[in-house]
């Protein structure tokens, strides 16, 4: 097979200078943490590198690394790669590797060369990811060039890690988003829910109902000028999480959240009056009339959004309903989930859609929970809806919802669901907490950003630093592997990684937070 060698166009630093001695690699501060790490105790120069060898498939990864690592990159032609080649990062798609996830890889750091093995692209982009962070890591050491050799052999716990951003409440544009996926992406979160709908404002567009934009659009909580997404724009956002290989989660929420949409649209009251446009934070008021009406606009709806969304989820929200009638809800869910199911997506709602006639395997997202709390609902909902056959996500406000306040003192935030702080955040196991649902009902975890208090880009960067990481190693690292004393050193060596991307994150006191440089990489 023809192979491409890419060169790095890298002034080399060619000496005979021995390798200072720095930690092994198993003592690196990396989040999420691999799940098998075995040290051989020399060093790599960083500046010794100088092309990646693999075949036509990695060229997913030239934007990559260009963007990533600030390189400039030429292709040459070469009849075939060599792993054994000198200076070089070895990119290879390996199907025999003892890996179950299309996420694993290996990644082996020689003294003179990089490997990283993986079954599909996405597994090598992961690998990619560690070795990337390795040499941030080294950055804020006194031998920058230099980082540890060995092998690490990694694949996440979970396939489902993500987290939400609601561009409803507070609308954020293109920019802003893409700023976003590029630090979850750093810690291996794969699924991002965008929170599309609201009673503050519709953020997509829908071309066969213009006034959801038009009008829908035009505000945000406080009275802001709101905004949308073009269907383009969408798409835009959709190809770039892609190329990190994060899967974009549309939400849609009915029947109730619809504010926007009934002051958009008469006809979805049933009193057939507009509602006017709302500004505040007050939920459950709004609902759909129950009326063959609404169910073409969600029928047009799905269509629209399932058709510019390759990933297989469609959310239908259903949460905190409280102005529809039982019944009504009920006959929503059970027909919402059909028009799903005709565009071929996966269903996932709130865990209230558990009283509906729900198809198999829908997705439930547990949301309602906060421990040590005598009402559970949410949990209680999972419980009562495991006759149905779905998909549990865990979502659970009380320890995953970044909307929540550090501390009592915190400038944003709400405390509804308690406060969370970066310990309360991470030291839990879903196997422990969730002894109640089967193992193999659960795809993952999911941390969602409600948009209430955060208005801008640094807002939730501050409400999601540095609780995020935690989410992404749980959702990725073993829970046997997995402890606060040793999370919470590895996190502080983040505080330079953060500064060093103009992160504004929030410096917890629970954490001793480096700010200089230090010995060796930590």
């Amino acid at each position: 097979m023809k192979l491409r060698l890419f060169v790095f166009l890298i002034v080399l630093n060619y000496s005979c200078e021995q390798p200072p001695v720095i930690a092994p690699i198993n003592d690196l501060a990396l989040i999420p943490y691999p799940n098998q790490i075995i040290s051989s105790n020399q060093a790599l120069k960083i500046s010794s590198i100088n092309s990646i060898i693999g075949n036509e498939k990695i060229n997913v990864f030239l934007k990559i690394i260009n963007k990533e690592w600030g390189l400039l990159i030429e292709s040459i032609d070469l009849k075939k790669g060599d792993s054994s080649k000198s200076g070089s990062i070895f990119l290879q798609i390996d199907n025999d590797l003892n890996i179950s996830s299309v996420e694993g890889y290996v990644l082996e750091i020689i003294s003179n060369r990089i490997i990283i093995k993986g079954k599909t692209d996405e597994g090598i982009y992961r690998g990619w990811q560690t070795l990337t962070q390795i040499i941030e890591l080294a950055q804020n050491t006194v031998n920058p060039d230099y980082i540890p050799t060995g092998q690490i052999t990694d694949e996440p716990e979970y396939g489902y890690r993500g987290t939400m951003l609601d561009i409803a409440r507070h609308f954020f544009n293109l920019e802003e988003v893409k700023r976003q996926i590029d630090l979850i992406s750093y810690y291996k979160i794969n699924h991002l829910h965008l929170h599309l709908s609201d009673d503050q404002g519709w953020r997509i567009e829908i071309k066969s109902w213009p006034k959801l934009t038009e009008k829908g659009s035009l505000t945000e909580v406080g009275g802001g000028k709101g905004g949308f997404f073009t269907q383009d724009e969408y798409k835009e956002i959709v190809s770039y999480a892609a190329s990190k290989f994060i899967t974009i989660v549309p939400e849609i929420d009915i029947p109730g959240h619809t504010n926007s949409a009934l002051a958009s649209y008469e006809r979805l009251n049933c009193d057939g009056k507009l509602r006017e446009l709302y500004t505040g934070t007050n939920v459950g008021f709004s609902t759909l009339c129950n009326n063959e009406y609404s169910y073409q606009f969600i029928d047009d709806v799905i269509r629209e959004i399932s058709s510019i969304s390759p990933g297989p989820y469609f959310h239908i929200g259903g949460d905190e309903t409280y102005a529809t009638k039982k019944e009504d809800y009920i006959e929503f869910i059970t027909k919402t989930t059909e028009i799903v199911k005709k565009y071929n997506k996966k269903i996932i709602g709130w865990d209230d859609i558990n009283i509906a006639d729900i198809p198999t395997n829908t997705i439930l997202q547990l949301w309602n929970y906060s421990p040590k709390r005598p009402d559970n609902q949410g949990f209680n909902n999972i419980l009562n809806g495991l006759k149905k056959e779905p998909k549990v996500l865990l979502s659970p406000a009380g320890l995953m919802y970044l909307d929540m306040k550090y501390d009592s003192l915190t400038k944003l935030g709400l405390t509804w669901a308690g406060t969370i702080d970066v310990k309360k955040g991470y030291d839990w196991s879903v196997t422990e907490l969730f002894s109640e649902i089967p193992s193999d009902k659960i795809i993952g975890i999911e941390a969602p950003l409600w948009t209430e208090t955060a208005a801008n880009s640094s807002d939730l960067e501050f409400l999601t630093f540095p609780r995020l990481p935690g989410y992404a190693e749980i959702g990725w690292t073993k829970s046997d592997l997995r402890e606060w004393s040793d999370y919470k050193v590895r996190l502080a060596s983040h505080s330079l990684i953060w500064k060093n991307k103009k992160i504004n994150y929030y410096p917890s006191p629970l954490i001793d937070w480096v700010d200089k440089k230090l010995n060796k990489i930590n």
